[in-house]
């Protein structure tokens, strides 16, 4: 076998190989891959899915001057591969190094960036446009997942796309299976196409065999034409995407590089837009990927031979104990409903689904739809958790105002990955949700200092008469007991966890441990600060943070979000409002830029949200001092 792939700088020197060299590229690639995700952890079954496909695109279409956009971008490690990428790839997910997903900054061959789902198609209609409007004659593919393909705006992106009837391909890589299965009438039909791929013949089939008709033919064939509308409805085989205005072509085995490359290139050809129906199996190549898909979709550093993790954790997860949280309260509470958006295992609700089946709905990727499902489940009685990321949350903003907010429905939003995810880097840190919650008219915004506050949070969302986002960060818990009995909080209370005179600290959420650790080890040198776990962005605790500016001559807020809007800002904003002007106030959090990727521990301690950081904070504030005499 040859060693082709460390020698490859552009995409354009896969051009002159044969396909037998290319398929060793391939099992290069592969091999690559599966060792330095080994190392990094990252996705690999989606990536291991696609190298032919990725290959076949590379070899069909020429970059950078046509376009490639990959749809969440999770898949692209191949593509990283022969764009140049090869000696940096060892960094992948790294701090300071390759990011996880296509980035432009990274590589001319990267046309977007990305890192959420179902966006691809209307990227790259827009790219397609422009090139007509210009004169140019590129051309652009866009890759989408059936997972993604659930998502409403790939079918917007599909529909426009159709109408205008511009020169675009689309290759749908349908491997069956998202990070979790697929679920709703768009995956019964793919898997129809998938089961039938003969059926995709019968029009051409039928026309050859009229048109052979002696003396006749010419004649029937003006019929058949008449009911060839009708006839679409005797086939299943895209139907659906003719019917958008679309050329359909497959389904094709997208592990096959020669048949995969014919199909691109006819579909390139074509006027107007073409979607190539690509079949592919999920973690390719290497067995434990192609065993358990789902548990290979993202993952940390492995050991090759087994596929077990390298990962040792002894502490149960935020997410761990909301599900078990949840599942003990909907023994007891037959109103609890659960909806995640093809997250069940991520979010800790496969738990949820298997104690509960009719209770738990997976809406596939479409967070829109499940906030305004959860609308309508809260407006008729029940009591609907819908847990998703915050990262994924932001993509249903209008629906929190119009559908959950407006109609003042009692929906708890458990928001999981609050703050800084880790490697995924900018499309995955959930440090906006504050921002974007705290601004609603109606909504309950809190956070848990611990895992065991978490539950108590959880069962007060639950029953509260309103909207209520519950936030909490990825990862363990602090190993703190946990209490058996669940009470309700007092909406907006605050509570002082330490009494000090030489500054206040009003932390939220994950930063209240780290803070109330830290000043512990300031009192040995001699600083004392109040720490006041805040509980809630909104509504704040104003009583209480109104006597301790009074009683302290500086207030320290951190929380692990961005500082504009967050509940820093809402602290100035109460001091401003009260007329508060002699005092001090800092805040810690995030500044005005995108968090990239890096393990958590890194990025924690990047931006100063964590022991050493706060306590290397409050130590220059005391120094310095204020005076308050004006």
């Amino acid at each position: 076998m040859g060693e082709y792939l460390q020698d490859i700088t552009s995409p354009r020197e896969l051009d002159n190989l044969s396909t037998k060299e290319l398929d060793e590229v391939a099992e290069e690639i592969r091999r690559k891959i599966i060792v330095t995700l080994s190392k990094t952890g990252g996705h690999l079954a989606s990536s291991l899915g696609v190298v032919e496909l990725t290959l076949a695109l590379h070899t069909v279409f020429k970059t950078p001057k046509d376009k490639i956009i990959w749809d969440v971008g999770h898949q692209a490690y191949a593509h990283k591969l022969v764009t140049g990428r090869y000696d940096e790839f060892s960094s992948l997910r790294q701090y300071q190094g390759l990011s996880g997903f296509p980035k432009r900054s990274e590589s001319r061959h990267d046309a977007l960036n990305t890192g959420h789902s179902s966006t691809s198609i209307s990227a790259a209609l827009g790219m397609a446009c422009s090139r007509d409007i210009k004169g140019q004659d590129n051309d652009v593919a866009a890759l989408i997942g059936d997972g993604a393909l659930t998502g409403g705006m790939a079918f917007e992106a599909l529909n426009h796309a159709g109408h205008l009837g511009t020169d675009l391909t689309v290759v749908l890589n349908d491997n069956e299976m998202s990070i979790a299965e697929n679920v709703g009438a768009v995956s019964s039909y793919l898997t129809k196409l998938r089961t039938e791929p003969m059926l995709h013949r019968i029009k051409e089939d039928i026309e050859e065999l009229v048109n052979k008709i002696p003396a006749i033919g010419s004649r029937v064939i003006k019929t058949v034409d008449r009911v060839k509308e009708g006839l679409k409805y005797l086939v299943v085989s895209g139907v659906l995407f003719e019917e958008m205005g679309f050329s359909y072509l497959g389904p094709v085995d997208g592990h096959d590089i020669k048949e995969m490359q014919k199909s691109l290139e006819y579909a390139k050809n074509l006027d107007g837009p073409a979607l190539v129906h690509a079949i592919t199996t999920k973690g390719k190549g290497y067995t434990p990927a192609e065993n358990a898909p789902k548990n290979f979709h993202g993952i940390s550093a492995f050991k090759i031979k087994t596929g077990e993790s390298k990962r040792e954790r002894e502490l149960p997860t935020y997410s761990t104990i909301f599900s078990r949280t949840l599942v003990d309260l909907a023994e007891d509470d037959k109103d609890i409903v659960a909806i995640t958006a093809a997250m069940p295992s991520g979010t800790g609700l496969d738990k949820f689904k298997t104690e509960f089946p009719d209770r738990f709905y997976d809406v596939g990727i479409a967070e829109q739809h499940a906030v305004t499902f959860g609308t309508g489940l809260a407006l008729e009685g029940s009591k609907p958790v819908i847990t998703l990321y915050s990262t994924f949350l932001q993509r249903a903003y209008d629906q929190l105002i119009h559908d959950v907010a407006l109609n003042e429905a009692p929906v708890t939003l458990a928001i999981d990955r609050g703050g800084l995810v880790g490697r995924d880097g900018e499309t995955h840190q959930g440090v906006f949700d504050y921002a974007y919650l705290r601004g609603i008219p109606g909504f309950t915004v809190m956070a848990p200092k611990n895992e065991n506050e978490l539950q108590h949070m959880l069962k007060t969302a639950i029953n509260y008469p309103g909207p209520v986002s519950l936030r909490y960060p990825r990862g363990m818990g602090a190993g703190v007991p946990l209490d058996s009995k669940l009470e309700e909080l007092e909406i907006g209370k605050a509570e002082v966890l330490r009494e000090g005179s030489d500054l206040a600290i009003l932390a939220i959420g994950s930063m209240v441990m780290p803070a109330l650790e830290a000043s512990k080890e300031l009192a040995k040198q001699g600083i004392e600060a109040t720490v006041v776990n805040s509980r809630f962005v909104k509504p704040l605790d104003e009583d209480l943070i109104l006597d301790v500016a009074k009683e302290h001559d500086q207030i320290l807020t951190i929380e692990e979000h961005v500082l504009q809007g967050g509940f820093g800002s809402a602290v100035l904003e109460l001091l401003a409002d009260s007329n508060v002007t002699d005092i001090g106030i800092e805040r810690m959090g995030i500044p005005d830029e995108f968090v990239q990727q890096g393990s958590q521990d890194i990025l924690l301690d990047h931006y100063g949200l964590n022991k050493a950081g706060i306590k290397e904070k409050v130590s220059k504030l005391v120094d310095n001092g204020v005076d308050r005499s004006g």
